[in-house]
């Protein structure tokens, strides 16, 4: 560890040993701060360990390394998700804040996605600085493990579940929980209320923060969730299937049982993981190469029952979708470009049986002159993000428990057109920070006026829901809770809202 030494750069006193970040634009900023020992050697693979804190000042002002991924050369949607270097010591967080003072600030604690393979906190795209500035909030980001680093799925030598030992193959949500009770530790010293916390996440980031609320003791760890694009209809994978996968992927990476694999180097396992996702692809069906399981140990349920009736039923919710998710894989890939109605029409009988074509007679329908593989989106959408979101919000408004839903439905001209309002388009709106968009090609075209105007709207209902449990605020129609009278859902258009 490297220890500062310029003494006017603001200093707080953690549990873990005094850290100097630095001043950016007025805010407070401390990047890499660990928030729990790294994970290497012996603690590969095992659930995160405190931290044993340091002696001297720790230099706060970069990002620590991310967590190891592979890496797209070429992506025509988001143009990169990763952020070097990579290392598997990757356990530190990144914090941002109006003050180091008492004001006790609300706290956003965000969580990238990215497959549960990709993504990082030191990533431009999820600097928490439009959110502190904007807000008066203040803002955490994270690293936690990835890919095989993070969600194996091991037994012990007598074949029964090891889960004591090694996270149950949920790694990577010890992780974040390890990230929480730092924020519930340290965090006042930043100027942050430790008892008016929001958990936000988009994608892998939101089905954690909805796996989260299986801890959150009735809202002490957090009070609120923010669910953007959360894959709901995506199950955890039951033991057997993931030691299923843990077979396979030993089985590419060339490594009898899981004492080699603790022998292999990390580039060596992330490489594997092409494999792993070629191995698991289906055509028409959207799927990861790893997946959380439902261990009953880090994850007793189902992430959606743990906001249903679970220790997270106290939390306020925020969730909605992406009119066109799916667009994120099935508009551009070179495996949908002939798309035929035939290939469609197989895929339908995996979700409608019999009523396969009368289903996709009513998609055809609903998207007058659209092509094949826009019912494909449009159904793979559906099924995965928009029917199970509206399910839980009824479930939700049933119990009494309160929740917004929207679905950003604002199209980009990128790809002449073809996408939509695809999987993460929301990103950059929710942040309001197109500036640290600039690579993604999936937002070229765009108008900046019309643009801009939205994002203000949602990045205020953002801070609003994360300050007050409410996303209303004067320059936008008024955003009704969802119940079993009206059912809203707030539409974010190209009109502004």
């Amino acid at each position: 560890m490297a220890f500062a030494q310029d003494r006017t750069a603001p200093v707080v006193h953690t549990r873990s040993g005094p850290v100097r970040g630095i001043v950016e634009d007025g805010l407070a900023v401390f990047k890499g701060v660990p928030y729990a020992a790294p994970p290497v050697g012996p603690l590969r693979w095992r659930p995160a360990q405190p931290h044993q804190g340091w002696t001297g000042t720790l230099d706060a002002t970069a990002y620590g390394p991310s967590a190891p991924q592979i890496v797209r050369e070429v992506d025509p949607m988001l143009g990169g998700h990763g952020f070097a270097p990579f290392d598997e010591d990757c356990l530190t967080l990144n914090v941002w804040s109006p003050g180091i003072d008492d004001a006790r600030r609300p706290v956003l604690v965000w969580i990238h996605g990215g497959a549960f393979i990709s993504g990082s906190g030191a990533m431009p795209n999820y600097s928490g600085e439009t959110f502190a500035r904007d807000g008066d909030l203040v803002v955490v980001n994270l690293n936690y493990r990835l890919g095989p680093l993070g969600l194996l799925h091991f037994a012990s030598t007598d074949g029964s579940e090891d889960t004591e030992d090694t996270g149950g193959g949920n790694v990577w949500l010890t992780d974040q929980l390890a990230a929480l009770r730092w924020v519930q530790d340290n965090i006042a010293a930043f100027g942050g209320d430790p008892g008016n916390v929001t958990v936000a996440g988009q994608s892998a980031g939101a089905l954690s923060t909805a796996a989260l609320a299986g801890h959150a003791g009735d809202g002490r760890l957090f009070r609120r969730a923010i669910l953007q694009s959360v894959p709901l209809a995506m199950p955890l994978a039951t033991p057997a299937e993931a030691r299923a996968r843990t077979a396979a992927y030993r089985e590419i990476v060339g490594a009898k049982d899981g004492d080699d694999l603790r022998t292999l180097p990390w580039p060596r396992l992330v490489e594997a993981t092409a494999g792993l996702l070629a191995a698991t692809a289906e055509w028409g069906h959207w799927t990861a190469p790893f997946m959380p399981v439902l261990d009953g140990v880090t994850a007793a349920r189902q992430p959606v029952e743990n906001l249903l009736d679970g220790p997270g039923a106290a939390i306020d919710v925020l969730i909605g979708w992406t009119a066109e998710e799916s667009a994120f894989v099935f508009a551009l890939g070179e495996a949908y470009a002939s798309t035929t109605r035939e290939q469609v029409l197989r895929r339908a009988r995996d979700s409608f049986g019999d009523d396969a074509a009368e289903a996709y007679a009513a998609y055809e329908a609903a998207r007058p002159g659209g092509r094949p593989v826009d019912v494909l989106i449009d159904l793979a959408t559906d099924e995965l993000f928009r029917k199970p979101t509206l399910a839980f919000a009824e479930a939700r408004a049933v119990r009494g428990r309160p929740v917004w839903t929207y679905e950003f439905a604002f199209p980009t001209p990128a790809h002449d057109g073809r996408l939509g309002a695809p999987h993460c388009l929301d990103l950059p709106f929710v942040f309001d920070n197109f500036d640290a968009w600039s690579h993604a090609p999936f937002l070229t075209g765009m108008d900046v006026r019309t643009r801009d105007a939205l994002a203000r709207s949602v990045h205020r209902a953002w801070i609003s829901f994360v300050r007050t449990g409410d996303p209303n605020h004067p320059a936008m129609p008024h955003w009704e809770r969802y119940d079993l009278r009206s059912r809203a859902t707030m539409r974010f258009g190209a009109a502004g809202t």
